[in-house]
């Protein structure tokens, strides 16, 4: 059979505006319209589209609403709520027109919901009417965890002093605000980047509450964040002159703060006294020298904390074990890569698609096709889900060396494997078969098995019975027996030196 070109198939693919093929009587995009999904899920469905097409305050939206008044629930309320997150007028709407439905009453989560979703929509005032509403109802008992998504929201939307003044207002609504109220205040003002606010208002209230250590340990790793050290040093030289009784994670706190404006050795030297008063490291110390050492490109010095946190045993987390593999992959030193890869197994801090798709950008870079596919099948093999980028990677690979390079039965089966995997991405899976069947490349049956139960399970016959057909008209005696698999014959059992061939990769 002649070869199609593989470049032009992989270009199809990469673009992702596969045609509909001549031959098959049923396209894919009409796959939903087979799926049977549970009755919920068509509710929420319908409901949300209902509030998208309701936005306006002059719509009327009770109306469409009332087909559905008898089959609310609480979970339908939530998954609603959750699902319409940027309708903060119409979603609102929609929790009133539910809460006057005779013998129905909101779960709590649904109010937090709704506080978190006009939030998130930025419909501040509409917030406010909101909880003074929910201030004048019976059935509902004000929490600080209220107030806490509404410091969220204002931080998120980059305005802190709106974030302080509603904690200044929770008096309003018969809250006492605690310290834990002020943390996580302090908490989402500083992961937003707004950590003068934060310091601000911790000067103003700090003898009106009885600060903690966590308290201080929220600034001082905001002033890191902002690679401002002596801010954060200043910070945690008064926790030291207040005499509070310093933690491990005060203490990794002001190492990250240092280590992130670049004082290496000044953190150095804080970690020498953190350990001679008693507060021993932990696998989150190291790992702020080891990421500090990558950062300035000193891999060898990040290689002699490793080699410490060894002796100690302890295991970095995902996290720092990718800054080291990319700091080797980005050196030339992929052996070592793969070493640290395995060594993550070994001591169970299990890699992530990041640990694998570095080096595969690696030997994509240098264009090593065997590698590059034998590692994603080992991503298979592993555990590790598949992205997007993984796929792009190799399909660009091809793309660079066309028909000069083939890709083994293999790699096929990675990618149908890995596609039928995935939500909605069965269409590509059975293009990647196709491509097969195509070249004269008999597929694994445990490949053919696994695409066929992905179509079964979507009433999809009429694919299957194209696709078995094309593998009987192939000059392949193999790919011919392979077709009486593809109609669900159990005859054809898959050998042991297939298995190997799979594992092998």
């Amino acid at each position: 059979m002649p070869i199609r070109s593989l470049i032009s198939k992989a270009r199809l693919l990469s673009t992702l505006q596969i045609t509909k093929c001549k031959t098959s009587p049923l396209p894919y995009s009409s796959l939903t319209q087979l799926q049977v999904n549970p009755p919920l899920s068509d509710l929420v469905n319908d409901i949300s589209r209902i509030l998208s097409d309701h936005r306006s305050p002059h719509h009327d939206l009770e109306h469409p609403l009332a087909a559905y008044s008898t089959k609310i629930s609480t979970s339908l309320v939530e998954q609603v709520l959750k699902r319409c997150k940027n309708l903060g007028f119409p979603a609102h709407r929609f929790f009133l027109w539910a809460k006057r439905i005779p013998g129905f009453e909101h779960s709590r989560e649904s109010y937090h919901i709704m506080v978190d979703l006009l939030g998130y929509s930025r419909e501040f005032a509409l917030l406010w009417d909101f909880l003074i509403e929910m201030r004048q109802w019976k059935d509902f008992d004000f929490s600080p965890e209220i107030f806490w998504l509404v410091f969220r929201a204002y931080s998120r939307a980059n305005l802190p002093a709106d974030a302080i003044r509603a904690f200044d207002r929770m008096v309003e609504f018969g809250l006492k605000p605690s310290i834990h109220d002020v943390d996580q205040l302090l908490y989402v003002l500083c992961k937003r980047k707004h950590v003068k606010h934060a310091q601000q208002l911790f000067d103003k209230v700090k003898h009106e509450f009885e600060v903690s250590v966590k308290t201080y340990s929220i600034l001082v790793r905001g002033w890191g964040d902002l690679r401002e050290w002596e801010k954060a040093h200043k910070v945690f030289d008064e926790m030291t002159e207040r005499k509070l009784d310093l933690d491990l994670p005060a203490h990794n706190s002001l190492l990250e703060a240092l280590c992130r404006g670049g004082k290496v050795d000044e953190a150095y030297a804080a970690f020498q006294e953190m350990r001679s008063s008693g507060v021993e490291p932990d696998e989150c110390s190291y790992s702020i020298f080891i990421r500090a050492y990558c950062e300035a490109n000193d891999i060898h010095s990040a290689f002699r904390v490793l080699d410490r946190m060894r002796r100690y045993d302890l295991v970095p987390n995902v996290f720092t074990y990718n800054c080291l593999i990319k700091k080797l992959c980005k050196k030339e030193m992929v052996e070592e890569a793969y070493q640290l890869l395995n060594e993550m197994i070994y001591r169970g801090a299990k890699p992530d698609s990041w640990s694998y798709n570095t080096i595969l950008a690696y030997h994509c870079d240098h264009s090593e096709v065997n590698r590059a596919t034998k590692l994603i099948s080992r991503m298979v093999k592993d555990g590790c889900s598949l992205t997007k980028h993984s796929y792009n990677m190799v399909l660009k690979l091809f793309i660079r060396y066309g028909e000069r390079v083939l890709p083994s039965v293999s790699t096929y089966s990675v990618m149908v494997h890995g596609f039928c995997k995935k939500k909605d991405k069965l269409e590509d899976a059975r293009k990647y078969f196709e491509m097969m069947i195509d070249e004269g490349i008999p597929p694994y049956s445990s490949t053919v098995e696994m695409l066929r139960n992905k179509l079964v399970a979507l009433g999809l016959l009429d694919n299957i019975e194209i696709l078995a057909g094309k593998m009987e008209r192939s000059t392949c005696c193999s790919m011919q027996e392979l077709a009486y698999a593809m109609r669900g014959n159990k005859s054809y059992v898959r050998s042991r030196a297939e298995e190997s061939e799979l594992e092998s990769d």
